[in-house]
């Protein structure tokens, strides 16, 4: 049984029919067409997935419609424009990380979340808070050195 829910997203507010428990993935990419985030594993494991939520870094896979209605969802095409980029969208131009670029909605979306929040992090409060993500490309340390760069320029 389909229900209408409010979402706004990245600022603009949008209506979608759906089942509760669709994914909220599943309206912002068929029913809203956007690009990012991406479907990875659809456990929650990878964070291709992840928005933020009210602030809040979740995997949109596992996350129910029903869960997100009426609240603030924020995609990486929301966190920076390309006249004025988020820092770590800056960061990972200038530091070259991109390979296939799979993966990168996650390591971005997680990263800005806890920037907001620390704004002089440790290296290994940036592993630990990144734990989890996946990059089958191996850029992990180029994706450490843009989160570094990026709380620099946010600091």
């Amino acid at each position: 049984m389909t229900q209408t829910f409010r979402l706004n997203v990245n600022g603009k507010d949008h209506t979608v029919d759906a089942d509760p428990d669709m994914p909220l993935l599943y309206a912002l990419r068929n029913d809203l067409g956007l690009n990012n985030p991406h479907f990875g594993c659809g456990l929650a494991q990878c964070g291709a997935c992840t928005v933020h939520v009210d602030g809040k870094p979740t995997r949109s896979c596992v996350t129910p419609l029903s869960r997100v209605a009426d609240t603030k969802i924020v995609t990486l095409a929301g966190l920076g424009t390309p006249g004025k980029p988020h820092p770590l969208q800056t960061a990972y131009v200038q530091e070259e990380v991109p390979q296939c670029a799979y993966c990168i909605n996650g390591w971005i979306m997680t990263a800005a979340a806890f920037l907001r929040d620390h704004k002089k992090p440790t290296d290994a409060e940036i592993r630990a808070a990144l734990g989890g993500l996946k990059c089958r490309c191996g850029t992990h340390v180029s994706i450490l050195r843009a989160v570094k760069r990026a709380a620099a320029m946010m600091g």
